[in-house]
């Protein structure tokens, strides 16, 4: 199972309005080269939450089933950046997850979910 998202300044400005989180490095691209880095990048939480709707995809689309989510951030997620989110759980409800860019560059490591079974 996979899913893809193209990310956008758009979207970065949306989850911060979201979130409360108005870090300038998400959102202000001169701020965050003063800073090192190359231009504005995502929310770790951002990524993390897409990464979520992969294992409410795999729990039949019912978030409650899914029970603990997490990951690693291991790579700078910039605008423009597609992101693959790939997993299939085991028979016990554990799911491992990986997410890469389109350049093959893994952005989260040690993701993982565990989902509980359909009752």
């Amino acid at each position: 199972m996979t899913l893809t998202y193209e990310f956008t300044k758009q979207q970065f400005k949306a989850y911060a309005e979201a979130s409360g989180d108005h870090n300038p490095i998400h959102l202000d691209d001169e701020f965050a080269r003063k800073v090192g880095l190359p231009g504005v990048i995502a929310h770790g939480m951002l990524q993390m939450g897409l990464m979520a709707n992969l294992a409410v995809a795999a729990a039949g689309g019912n978030p409650g089933q899914v029970r603990r989510l997490g990951c690693r951030f291991a790579a700078m997620v910039r605008p423009g950046d597609r992101v693959t989110f790939s997993g299939n759980p085991d028979e016990a409800g554990r799911m491992e997850i990986s997410a890469a860019n389109q350049n093959g560059e893994r952005v989260l490591t040690k993701g993982f979910a565990e989902i509980s079974p359909r009752g």
